[in-house]
């Protein structure tokens, strides 16, 4: 594996992580949003990550059995999690049924700030990665000087 390659393994978990977060943050936003544009309460998303390819189809080709096996990350999708709304009884709330319930997202606030936090802490992770390759390649250059 080349100095690039792990830049590119690197930059590609930054823009994962970057998409979780603002994922996490659009829940945090809208934990007590009963109702969207597309009709009742929001729903809690989740980001799902898959392993993707990181190198073009002709460096591919150039690299050894060994670099072929080396992937990065990419968001797949976003998807709604599927948890039951949270019914809390408030009469006088404009989105209330008839019996005085209304349907709030099931967002717990702890569970998004670990996951937040969980993300931060992956995202400094790769930005260190990405740094470190990078004193490597300069340090390889001033040997070669």
């Amino acid at each position: 594996m080349d100095f690039m390659t792990s830049i590119d393994i690197g930059a590609s978990a930054l823009k994962a992580e970057r998409t979780h977060l603002n994922v996490i943050s659009m829940n945090l936003a809208n934990a007590k949003t009963t109702r969207t544009v597309g009709g009742g309460p929001y729903r809690r998303k989740e980001a799902i990550f898959k392993e993707t390819e990181v190198d073009s189809p002709f460096s591919k080709a150039m690299n050894s059995a060994l670099d072929q096996e080396v992937k990065g990350v990419r968001v797949e999708s976003i998807q709604n999690d599927r948890r039951p709304l949270k019914q809390v009884y408030e009469p006088g709330h404009p989105d209330a049924d008839e019996e005085g319930y209304v349907s709030y997202p099931d967002i717990n606030v702890v569970e998004e700030m670990t996951n937040m936090l969980q993300a931060m802490r992956a995202y400094e992770a790769n930005v260190s990665t990405i740094t470190t390759s990078k004193n490597m390649f300069t340090k390889a250059l001033e040997i070669g000087r």
